[in-house]
């Protein structure tokens, strides 16, 4: 079994019993990657917290919809039967204490990295997405409640943050120090709100680690989605339908 670095461990953590990590390959993706996350989640440790700068927010919907609790995420968020050919399971919450980037401006990137993405939400849910044929691609998903100001103020923050981090970053908590080669904008359908995609590239024992993540906003909800591949370079992509599905759920 070949030893894992922290960088992995701490930026799947939330993706605990989709795949191994070790021993054999994981299956792709479909998109020329392999989607996989370790099988065991590990402990983080706590990191000091610093405030990330505030960037400009984009207006709010002039009716927002309103500021769905936990008991109203749990019923909204992707469950069995709403996406073909996908199984859905329960997924632990992230640790309290998650990792934190060394350059303030790449913080959005980290919170998001551990689950919480800033604004911290009044409410959160999580949920593991798998092929139901043989448990590929492997995707997870959190649903959290912001407040339609709050959530515009995550997506801003975070399009900061992609830009200004492109060249990397290092973080610390979490499993211990943690390298992110780069990090760069993706394209992402045109669903909800408002929608943005990014992929952190992490240090992986000298190998490259491409992690995905598509936000997606509906109102003051935002459902965020994220897969890595592990077994190579190549950048893993989440469905669509997964997207369009949850939006649909939101409405």
């Amino acid at each position: 079994m070949r030893q894992r670095t922290a960088v992995a461990a701490a930026v799947l953590a939330l993706m605990v019993g989709l795949t191994a990590a070790c021993g054999g390959k994981s299956g792709t993706d479909g998109a020329g990657g392999d989607n996989a996350a370790p099988a065991s989640k590990p402990t983080s440790t706590p990191a000091q917290r610093t405030t990330a700068p505030v960037s400009p927010s984009p207006e709010a919907p002039a009716t927002p919809q309103k500021d769905l609790s936990t008991t109203d995420l749990e019923k909204v968020i992707l469950a069995k039967g709403d996406v073909s050919g996908f199984n859905v399971g329960p997924m632990d919450p992230p640790p309290l204490q998650g990792e934190t980037a060394g350059k303030a401006e790449c913080i959005p990137i980290t919170a998001v990295i551990n689950g919480k993405p800033e604004p911290v939400a009044q409410a959160s849910v999580y949920r593991q997405l798998t092929g139901a044929k043989d448990g590929r691609p492997a995707v997870s998903e959190f649903l959290t409640a912001h407040g339609a100001q709050g959530a515009a103020t995550v997506l801003s923050r975070l399009r900061t943050a992609v830009e200004a981090c492109e060249r990397g970053f290092t973080s610390s908590g979490g499993e211990g120090p943690s390298t992110y080669k780069s990090v760069k904008k993706l394209p992402v359908a045109k669903v909800g709100d408002d929608a943005f995609a990014y992929q952190v590239t992490g240090d992986f024992e000298g190998d490259s680690v491409p992690l995905v993540f598509e936000v997606v906003r509906s109102g003051g909800t935002l459902a965020t989605f994220y897969t890595a591949n592990l077994e190579g370079p190549q950048t893993p992509t989440i469905p669509p339908a997964l997207l369009a599905a949850q939006i649909a759920k939101l409405k």
